[in-house]
């Protein structure tokens, strides 16, 4: 988080007298070690690739005109040994001046690679060689209730170190521009302003998502965009330095359909997205689409808002022909049209 913070037994002691197997609980003193040793571990693997990100914007003056510099500051980690760093966007976007201090308390440059609001992730490459990293997990691995360690930098103190669990997964999140970031980890280990960026991890020491939000002013309440998806972007973001999303070029809302047409058209969704407006020139229009339609699925995907619009409009179906299906008036109708790059 920035300083301006978003709205996340038993063992197996062998064989008994009796040739069979005894299962005896962990002593308390057994349980509180082997969970200190995990969170100890993962600090120990994992913190000399923890940055703090100090950036600087400029901002007009209210009233006085002129400009002024403004500071703040989140987390990151190195995952290449050249450099390459994580963060989230909204701790860097639009900054004027980002550098970072490492771990072992050195300062170095930092240059903005790229970055995604629409998943709260960016790309710095840091200044330096042979750098420490961090070892990427697979977040599809996750269970609700293991255990998780983050890692960062809240209020200005570096390599703070909490501990939580999973508290639920595949959760929604709004990015700042409004669009939906779906399996994102909501745990209860404590994140503050300051944290935005760090990593969470595994109690392998295995980066398995990107500490991003808290709820305030709820209690242990955060979420970390998961870093399969984070994996994705940063891909992307290496090889063209942005994100590549399909459009279609219209404006439109949510509504519910009357259930009149869901029976006589026999649609999977109650409802669809009323379009408000083509853009000239668009995809939209060049696949005769007008204003009062409501599209109702694409690509054989139902669509019953905005969000499920959104998932269908990946890079992937950039120039590729796609059915789209419209309810117009009484009748249902379907289109082909050929997203184009937004």
């Amino acid at each position: 988080m920035t300083d301006s913070p978003t709205v996340l037994p038993v063992t197996d002691n062998g064989p008994s007298e009796a040739g069979g197997t005894s299962l005896q609980p962990i002593g308390g003193d057994d349980l509180l070690d082997a969970y200190s040793r995990a969170v100890s571990g993962t600090a120990e693997r994992l913190g000399p690739a923890v940055v703090t990100v100090n950036v600087t914007r400029t901002v007009a003056r209210r009233g006085r005109g002129g400009s002024r510099e403004v500071p703040g500051h989140g987390s990151g980690f190195i995952f290449t040994q050249d450099g390459f760093t994580l963060t989230n966007s909204h701790v860097v976007h639009d900054a004027a001046k980002v550098d970072v201090v490492l771990s072992d308390g050195r300062r170095a440059r930092a240059e903005r690679v790229g970055d995604d609001p629409e998943t709260d992730l960016a790309v710095l490459r840091v200044d330096g060689d042979d750098l420490p990293t961090a070892v990427l997990g697979d977040s599809r691995t996750l269970r609700v209730g293991e255990l998780v360690v983050a890692i960062g930098n809240p209020y200005g103190f570096q390599q703070t170190v909490t501990a939580g669990v999973v508290s639920a997964l595949s959760r929604s999140f709004r990015s700042v521009n409004g669009r939906l970031i779906d399996d994102v980890i909501q745990t209860d280990a404590a994140l503050n302003p300051g944290n935005s960026g760090g990593p969470l991890a595994n109690g392998r020491g295995q980066v398995v998502g990107v500490n991003t939000a808290v709820i305030l002013p709820a209690q242990g309440i955060c979420f970390a965009v998961g870093i399969n998806t984070a994996k994705l972007v940063v891909a992307q973001l290496l090889s063209e330095g942005r994100v590549r999303r399909a459009r279609i070029g219209v404006a439109g809302q949510t509504v519910p359909l009357r259930r009149t047409a869901i029976r006589e058209h026999s649609l999977e969704v109650p409802g669809g997205i009323l379009v408000l407006s083509v853009e000239s020139g668009s995809p939209a229009e060049r696949a005769g689409l007008t204003s009062g339609d409501v599209i109702v699925a694409l690509n054989g995907a139902t669509v019953a808002g905005i969000d499920d619009l959104h998932r269908v409009l990946t890079g992937d179906v950039i120039g590729v022909t796609l059915p789209i299906v419209i309810v117009r008036g009484t009748e249902k109708r379907e289109l082909k049209i050929v997203p184009d790059d937004s």
